[in-house]
This record gives C-alpha cells, sequence and structure tokens, in this order.
C-alpha cells in the first residue's frame, strides 16, 4: 500500500507517526479540507505531468491553484499535459487522490509553486485517498527535495485579494 511506503521514506526524519490517516476521504481538495478543517488552499496537492522523454515532474501548489498553461509553457518548455490515472501510478506508485512527492516509485523532479508561500503550514497528501501530514512550507522543500519553487499557476492571486479586501471591509 502506497502510505506505507510514505510511512517509511518519513522514518529517516522520525516524521512517520505525524502522518494522519482518516476514516473519511480526502481523496479531493474539498474532502481534504473538509476532513481536516482547514481551508482549501491550505490543501498542498500533487499534480502529475508529462514531462521531457517520457519521464513525470510533479507540481506541488496550494488547493485553490490552477496550472496556467502559459506560464507552465515559459518554463518548463513544453505544454502541460496531465497524466492518465494509470501512468500516474506507474511514475509515482501512488494512485490518483493520494499522490504525494513523498516515497516516490521511480526518480521524479518535483516543483513547489509559489502560491504555497502564503501560509505557514500546509496538508500534503501521503500516498492514499485518506491521508495528509502538516508540514512547513520549508519542510515540504525539504522532504519533497523540490528542485526549485516555480510560479506556474493561477487563480490563487485572485482568491487572496479578495480575502485581503474583504478583511479590510470587516
Amino acid at each position: 500500500m502506497s502510505v506505507e511506503s510514505v510511512k517509511t521514506y518519513f522514518k529517516q526524519w522520525n516524521r512517520e507517526m505525524d502522518i494522519m490517516e482518516f476514516e473519511t476521504s480526502s481523496a479531493t481538495v474539498d474532502q481534504a479540507a473538509e476532513t481536516i478543517g482547514v481551508i482549501p488552499a491550505r490543501i498542498a496537492k500533487t499534480l502529475s505531468f508529462r514531462g521531457n522523454e517520457e519521464k513525470a515532474i510533479l507540481i506541488v501548489a496550494a488547493g485553490d491553484a490552477k496550472v496556467d498553461n502559459k506560464k507552465f509553457r515559459q518554463k518548463f518548455g513544453f505544454k502541460p499535459r496531465m497524466l492518465t490515472p494509470d501512468e500516474v501510478l506507474e511514475q509515482t506508485g501512488h494512485a490518483i487522490g493520494g499522490v504525494c512527492p513523498f516515497g516516490l516509485k521511480n526518480e521524479i523532479d518535483v516543483f513547489l509553486d509559489i502560491s504555497m508561500q502564503r501560509f505557514e503550514t500546509l496538508f500534503p497528501a501521503c500516498g492514499s485517498t485518506n491521508s495528509a501530514i502538516e508540514l512547513s512550507k520549508d519542510e515540504i522543500l525539504q522532504y519533497s527535495s523540490a528542485v526549485e519553487w516555480v510560479d506556474v499557476c493561477k487563480g490563487w492571486e485572485d482568491e487572496a485579494l479578495l480575502k485581503d479586501s474583504q478583511q479590510l471591509e470587516v
């Protein structure tokens, strides 16, 4: 089971006991947010794309962010094409709904989107459709062995600005 590979992976930092497993599904951003009791934006979702030479790449982004095709193409030099569920499982060892940048089956380049930088902690999945761990953005960077922070998403800035303006009105 994939959550077991993530627990094994986190043993090197003595963090395997910090993985939360739930009775309810946390497979989607909204389900995870409801299960954990946080806003959807604090769910760190892992998106799987076809890279160059049949190698996958992973983008970890805030739950309210969407990949911006133009930004992605400018950064990576190719059009973003998501992997099929079978390809995701083959490449990462994790099924859709539990994909994370930890305990991966293959060596895959991981990139972290700046949409996550506005939060002190986020909740990425841990290899199953009912698991998560609370990590700081620095811990996500460390534990995922990410290549770098990137700016390839959209939508979250508008939401952040809207929340800021609503707070000013209160």
